[in-house]
């Protein structure tokens, strides 16, 4: 049987420069065939604001949207690490919310990390979150939860304040005790750069080459969304969404076409015991015919 990965195999899989895989999930049935497919690490992400709960943003999503969707996640993957987000305001208000808070996703979700956004301006939360005994992942680069305030999904890292600042973000991080840092569209050659300065592994997503593993959102690498909108940063494996829709189009043409179901798909019954149902036995003293005489006159009616 697999045995889950823990934060010190994860560090030494960057030590020995082994690949980190790492996938988003949201319900049982994702998370059963991730873990059947040999992923290293399963991530509950808030993206299923965007892949599952139809928001624009990840901002709406909740808590008890996360607590929920973990648990489901935990009872398909049993033997892999699962990390979940903490979700916006979630966190940032203070150690005593944040540590409530991310108890609720071990407790409850049944994960075995949190994931946070931000720098160095989150590094008391991740501190004390890991003297408690949470493990954190830290997530910088584009950070969805702060989309507005970015102004769009930009790629992070062009200008060099702002390559300077995500380096000065990785490195508080680390200090801090983050296990491992997600970097989301971030220019290639600075996530090598903070690749090579940190201890921790790096998870890059639209990051070029250089980090020490990869996370895709499930939905983008099965295509599994109509409509379907292509990133450059993401490769797809397979085409589920025409697939899906296709199966349900014929459906819909068989049950019009009234060619489902067909006998094979009916059970049958012994014509005896289908008589017994109906109209009762020869035991039943009477009633059998009396019921025989109600169906005959209503027949006629």
């Amino acid at each position: 049987m697999k045995q889950p990965l823990t934060i010190t195999k994860l560090k030494k899989m960057k030590q020995s420069c082994e690949p980190i895989s790492m996938l988003t999930a949201y319900d049982y049935p994702s998370a059963k065939l991730a873990e059947e497919a040999g992923i290293d690490v399963i991530l509950v992400g808030d993206s299923l604001g965007n892949v599952v709960l139809g928001y624009d943003t990840t901002i709406p999503v909740t808590l008890d949207d996360m607590v929920y969707h973990s648990r489901a996640v935990a009872r398909g993957a049993v033997n892999t690490f699962i990390v979940t987000d903490l979700p916006f305001m979630t966190y940032r208000l203070g150690n005593e919310t944040t540590l409530r808070n991310a108890a609720r996703l071990l407790q409850e979700g049944r994960a075995h990390a949190i994931k946070l956004e931000g720098g160095a301006d989150i590094a008391g939360e991740v501190s004390a979150c890991v003297r408690a005994g949470i493990p954190v992942m830290g997530h910088i680069g584009l950070t969805p939860q702060s989309v507005h305030q970015l102004g769009g999904y930009k790629v992070q890292g062009k200008l060099e304040r702002e390559a300077e600042q995500l380096i000065d973000d990785a490195k508080a991080l680390e200090a801090a005790g983050a296990f491992s840092i997600v970097l989301e569209l971030v220019t290639e050659p600075l996530a090598e750069a903070i690749s090579s300065a940190l201890t921790i592994p790096t998870i890059g997503i639209g990051a070029g080459r250089g980090c020490d593993g990869q996370v895709l959102v499930y939905h983008d690498l099965l295509q599994y969304a109509s409509p379907y909108r292509e990133k450059r940063f993401v490769k797809t494996y397979a085409d589920l969404g025409t697939t899906v829709r296709n199966a349900i189009g014929a459906y819909v043409s068989d049950v019009k076409a009234r060619s489902f179901p067909q006998q094979e798909h009916a059970f049958g019954v012994e014509q005896e015991v289908l008589q017994q149902q109906l109209y009762g036995s020869s035991k039943d003293n009477g009633k059998g015919a009396d019921t025989n005489d109600r169906l005959h006159n209503n027949s006629r009616a």
